[in-house]
């Protein structure tokens, strides 16, 4: 399993933005869809966006039009773009590649081939 690292996470007021980062050490998100995942307090991991090979982008209905995932494949590093932030958004966001991003909402770590530690976005009312 390849670790990725993500960053940019933080306390931020509702309505505010912030930006995370996921890095990879190698070329593995040309070749591997990627997915930020969330995981609020006694709640299951959810996919929030992913970004395919072919940079097509899929969101979760809570974040449409708030949240946007991109990607440079030259500095190996996908973002999420988060805005007009809202404290249900409170979580530990996780970055992951591989085909069980396309899976479905959920976090299936066996189809993975990466995933990091995790950053915590904490969003006060």
């Amino acid at each position: 399993q390849v670790r990725l690292v993500e960053s940019g996470g933080g306390l931020v007021q509702a309505g505010g933005s912030l930006k995370l980062s996921c890095a990879a050490p190698g070329s593995i998100f040309s070749v591997n869809a990627v997915g930020w995942y969330r995981q609020a307090p006694g709640k299951q991991r959810e996919l929030v966006a992913r970004i395919t090979t072919g940079d097509s982008t899929t969101y979760t209905d809570s974040v449409k039009d708030r949240f946007t995932i991109s990607k440079d494949n030259a500095k190996k590093t996908v973002y999420l773009q988060m805005n007009s932030l809202k404290p249900e958004d409170t979580a530990v966001y996780y970055c992951a590649a591989g085909a069980g991003v396309l899976y479905g909402s959920g976090w299936y770590e066996h189809a993975l081939d990466a995933w990091g530690q995790g950053t915590p976005v904490t969003v006060s009312s």
